[in-house]
């Protein structure tokens, strides 16, 4: 692929810097881009492929602004789309280009990527033997390398934070479920729980159909779950809030330098007004979940468990251009209704912005609170009962859940990358689907009789030495290995009935779901004043 001199593409990226930040482009600067434009292809030694050097140009621009301003082509666009509008086949990972290389933002639940324990902010350093960082990447090299048909599979070496070398990974490629809501079940007799992967456009329909299922069950409190939820719609996490209030209550307002100030209010048209309401969220819940996150929790409306929220407060707007391709272009900041902001800082460039995730594990925020720090700047007072809240960085939890890394053990880590336990599981399942069937009507009955036993873990290991991997005895620890043992029946289980049986099975042993039930069964709602 052609490059072109750095002094080149500055001068374009100056030029229309300059013209950018003028209120209105006076006829001076446009007429110097032109002609800047008309000496470049008169003079220059060799001939440019304007098409080309024009994108590079507000790529280069849009990576100046602020790290979610970004320039789509056509093709790109579409497939940007597709996981909130549409299905397709590949790996499923959510994923952004950071100084030519691909970082996982998310990998999308259910997916191939996260069956074999991809992780966000991994660093995707090669492809089936090739290296994948460098100018020659962007969003077309991505795609054309970790899409395509179902079955076929792809061999990824990733960098990770705190691991000493490359870790690789075998992925299956297989149709990347398009559906918002990953599970749906009831956690006690009154007791609702809901798994939220993104906010689409079949977001609302899916709540619905799950809600009112649940309340046909005799639902009368919920847990919604945003965990690694990274956003999607903002009319739609309007919407979804909205189910949580009476009318006239302010969820959300934007604000930018030309876009004034508009407010999002509930409506009359909530379906979940009364009840407690505990909303799970982490390090990878961001923007359209910290809305909704932001809203109960400031409105004293419920509980939030788990660790601080990305920290995505800005508000892109599409605008297309001539030739099918468009810029999303970050036009304003949204506030929760005290008012804060909840955007973390950007300032020192795209990579530090999603360093931040790395620093938050090495710093030791994800195993204790005492490890945050927010200035008293940033102190707001939520709406009914005056609580602190601050802003300026993600929204912190009513109730921090540390992050357990006790748990996963080296050889528990091995076994996901090279599929192994993934692999045993399906084996299993099919070598035994008659029986299991016929004696586990459903996932329910599963999950109080089947047990992972001594028996089916010696056959799982041998499984795994057969492929040269074998456990040290300092990694055999109980809780690795019970954290194991959840993990396979789950995979089981998934493998017997659906996806969210996989998640219903393993949050049994999930610290901030237990403590979800624990606070709604509980005074804690009475004693914090928490409306309901």
């Amino acid at each position: 692929m052609k490059t072109y001199p750095h002094w080149l593409l500055s001068i374009f990226l100056l030029l229309l810097i300059s013209t950018m930040a003028q209120a209105q482009v006076s006829q001076v600067q446009l007429e110097k881009l032109q002609r800047a434009v008309q000496f470049i292809e008169f003079a220059y030694i060799e001939k440019l492929d304007e098409e080309k050097i024009i994108e590079d140009a507000i790529r280069g621009i849009l990576s100046e602004l602020d790290p979610h301003s970004v320039y789509l082509s056509a093709d790109e666009l579409r497939r940007a789309n597709e996981p909130l509008e549409g299905s397709f086949e590949g790996i499923g990972i959510q994923f952004n280009l950071i100084n030519d290389t691909i970082v996982v933002v998310s990998p999308i639940p259910g997916g191939p990527s996260e069956k074999v324990g991809l992780m966000p902010g991994d660093k995707i350093i090669q492809i089936d033997g090739e290296s994948a960082y460098g100018s020659k990447v962007n969003n077309q090299f991505v795609q054309d390398r970790l899409r395509g048909q179902r079955g076929s599979k792809v061999d990824v070496a990733i960098f990770r934070a705190g691991s000493p070398e490359l870790l690789d990974f075998t992925i299956t490629r297989d149709r990347i479920p398009i559906t918002s809501v990953d599970a749906a079940f009831m956690a006690t007799p009154e007791i609702g729980y809901i798994k939220l992967n993104r906010f689409s456009r079949t977001t609302m329909r899916e709540y619905r159909d799950a809600s009112e299922n649940l309340k046909s069950q005799g639902m009368k409190h919920l847990i919604l779950d945003l965990n690694y939820n990274s956003g999607g719609y903002l009319d739609v996490a309007r919407d979804l809030t909205d189910q949580f209030f009476d009318r006239d209550r302010l969820i959300v307002y934007t604000e930018g330098h030309s876009s004034p100030r508009q407010e999002m209010n509930s409506t009359f048209r909530g379906n979940f007004k009364e009840g407690k309401v505990v909303v799970l969220i982490n390090e990878g819940s961001a923007s359209a979940s910290e809305i909704l996150a932001g809203a109960i929790q400031d409105w004293d409306r419920g509980l939030l468990v788990g660790r601080r929220s990305f920290g995505k407060g800005l508000v892109q707007r599409p605008f297309d251009l001539p030739d099918g391709s468009a810029i999303r272009l970050t036009t304003a900041q949204y506030h929760t209704p005290t008012g804060r902001s909840i955007q973390k800082p950007f300032d020192e460039g795209a990579e530090q912005y999603y360093r931040d995730l790395s620093e938050r594990l090495s710093s030791g925020e994800l195993v204790s609170p005492e490890n945050i720090t927010f200035p008293d700047s940033l102190k707001y007072h939520t709406k009914i009962n005056q609580r602190v809240v601050y802003g300026g960085g993600g929204i912190m939890p009513d109730f921090f859940i540390p992050l357990d890394t006790n748990r996963v053990s080296d050889f528990y880590s091995r076994l996901l990358r090279r599929g192994v336990l993934n692999n045993f599981g399906i084996e299993y399942t099919n070598r035994n689907r008659s029986e299991l069937s016929a004696k586990y009507p459903d996932v329910n009955y599963y999950i109080e009789n089947f047990r992972v036993d001594d028996d089916l873990m010696a056959e799982m290991y041998q499984y795994a030495a057969a492929q040269g991997l074998e456990p040290e005895e300092e990694e055999q620890t109980e809780q690795a290995v019970l954290y194991m043992e959840n993990q396979l029946k789950g995979l089981i289980a998934r493998n017997l009935f659906d996806f969210a049986a996989f998640t219903q099975v393993v949050m049994q042993i999930n610290d901030a779901y237990l403590e979800a039930i624990r606070i709604i069964e509980d005074d804690t709602f009475e004693q914090m004043n928490i409306r309901y």
